[in-house]
């Protein structure tokens, strides 16, 4: 269909009868070859324009990709011309209807093929080289497992489309077998929806960039850990206690996680404790602050994040505070907290400043 309507164009008809009303040119047989010649002449213009002016622009672009695609795809070119040449020398022939119009399908369906060879090309080169670009930026392996999927999808679509045309060009009624397609596709997408939500989930945890492997994380559900593999089905989850985790994408992409590395690796410790009533507030956060600043791996630089103590409230049978500091990467956070937890305890106790038990007074009352 697409070479009929190229054929009725206008301006390539009058072009065409401009030519063939030359005296010399009556002879069909003659107006044939006069075609092939011509085709002949600008498939080898095609030839010489690719190799001494395309090469040289594509040269001076930074992607790879149209250098890639010109040099696969260049021969392909030169066949679709010269097969177009072919199918434009056969019109001015009559060879008798039946052999004429075979002969024609025959060649549509060969520069057909030709077409849905070089989409399919493009498409490939431009996944391949898209694909390791992608790949080199992410430490998961659900890159090494997609793109040959996407490669197979995109080859399996583009054919698909280039049989479409085929049979549209040889007359064959495609609308029945686009609903039987239909059907057979809906009923295979309820079968496998769950893994399909899982693919899908995955590639989205990737290009989100929600994390990575490396990366410590903790699940709504609760359980903490570290990102071993992301797959193309499901996340593998190493816990602290050696423990290996293996929860489908779809259900973490639909979840909330919380990434203790992002936006970056510094992380917030929080201790809490409580003195006796009676002892004076401000010594109780000039020991602690003074205790803090006596870890090394303690941010102290940052004024946002300098240790630091408050008074938060007054409770049953002691005065509570909560001590607040920084470092730099969490896998520093439980080691440090155990760190200062020891320390804020030894210098309350060597300050006199007593850390109550939690006490009730009764009274009694005789009838």
């Amino acid at each position: 269909m697409v070479l009929e309507n190229l054929l009725q164009n206008p301006l390539i008809q009058d072009n065409l009868d401009v030519l063939l009303q030359n005296p010399y040119l009556q002879n069909n047989y003659i107006q044939a070859l006069v075609i092939l010649l011509l085709v002949y002449i600008a498939s080898k213009t095609l030839i010489f324009v690719i190799a001494n002016v395309v090469h040289k622009i594509t040269d001076r672009t930074r992607t790879k990709v149209d250098d890639v695609i010109i040099e696969r795809t260049k021969g392909t070119w030169v066949h679709v011309l010269l097969f177009v040449g072919v199918r434009l020398a056969f019109a001015p022939l009559e060879l008798g209807t039946g052999i004429t119009e075979t002969t024609v399908h025959i060649l549509n369906s060969i520069i057909i093929i030709l077409l849905t060879k070089i989409v399919v090309t493009m498409v490939d080169v431009f996944l391949d080289i898209w694909g390791k670009s992608w790949a080199k930026k992410t430490k998961s392996s659900i890159d090494d497992q997609l793109l040959p999927l996407v490669h197979s999808l995109s080859l399996a679509v583009f054919s698909l489309l280039g049989l479409m045309f085929l049979l549209q060009e040889w007359g064959i009624e495609i609308t029945g077998l686009l609903a039987g397609v239909g059907v057979a596709g809906l009923a295979l997408s309820f079968a496998i929806k769950d893994s399909l939500a899982n693919i899908f989930g995955g590639i989205s945890l990737v290009l989100d960039k929600t994390f990575k492997v490396g990366d410590k994380i903790k699940l709504q559900s609760g359980e903490m850990g570290i990102i071993q593999d992301i797959g193309l089905r499901s996340t593998k989850i190493r816990t602290f206690d050696n423990e290996l985790l293996i929860v489908p994408n779809g259900q973490l992409a639909n979840s909330r996680v919380v990434n203790y590395k992002l936006p970056d690796l510094s992380a917030r410790i929080v201790i809490e404790f409580g003195v006796a009533y009676g002892t004076k507030i401000e010594k109780v956060k000039k020991v602690v602050v003074g205790t803090i600043n006596k870890i090394k791996n303690v941010t102290k630089d940052d004024e946002s994040k300098k240790p630091k103590v408050l008074f938060m409230n007054m409770g049953d049978s002691s005065l509570n505070f909560k001590a607040f500091f920084w470092v730099g990467d969490t896998g520093e956070m439980f080691a440090t907290k155990e760190k200062a937890t020891c320390m804020i305890y030894d210098a309350l106790n060597k300050a006199k400043i007593n850390i109550p038990f939690p006490t009730q007074t009764v009274h009694l009352k005789k009838k």
